[in-house]
């Protein structure tokens, strides 16, 4: 049996397919061409490329959600390395309310102004006090979770309604 007709076995990775180009007949410095044929990805790897497409246009609309996810790993090794780090983080958590104390005394504003301005340091006061709490206790701990999750919400739901009348 010749040796380009015959099989060889050989351990390769699933999916990695090898194709043996036989010896060229004719002139000695004719290149030999390929044809390449890619390999259908898998239905999961469709998948998971669909919901990066999507997410890749919409990554702007999703800022804050981004923002909260990396916020929980981020807690938790700050939690983990450095507990004490919640306490210095607890001043923070002041700073939106001295911005609305020093808007309503410096800028004066209408009604509906005022009331997105408190809602403003509404957020950011609960969202930098989450902050302090999950670095100091964890972002597991307690209520911590549901206040993660409400405030997420709340500040998602205003990005995206502040950017739909921008």
């Amino acid at each position: 049996m010749s040796s380009r007709t015959r099989t060889r076995a050989s351990k390769r990775a699933a999916g990695v397919h090898t194709v043996q180009i036989p010896r060229q007949r004719g002139r000695r410095g004719a290149q030999p061409f390929v044809v390449v044929v890619p390999e259908r990805p898998s239905l999961t790897r469709e998948a998971f490329g669909f919901l990066a497409r999507v997410l890749w246009k919409h990554r702007r609309a999703m800022a804050p959600l981004t923002l909260a996810t990396v916020a929980l790993p981020v807690t938790a090794l700050l939690h983990w390395w450095a507990w004490w780090s919640g306490l210095l983080l607890a001043p923070l958590a002041v700073a939106p309310l001295a911005w609305l104390a020093f808007a309503l005394l410096r800028r004066r504003a209408g009604r509906s102004v005022l009331l997105w301005r408190i809602g403003l340091a509404t957020g950011g006061t609960s969202a930098l006090a989450w902050v302090a709490l999950a670095a100091g206790f964890g972002p597991t701990a307690g209520p911590l979770p549901v206040l993660w999750l409400l405030v997420t919400l709340a500040v998602q739901t205003a990005w995206l309604v502040i950017r739909r009348k921008g």
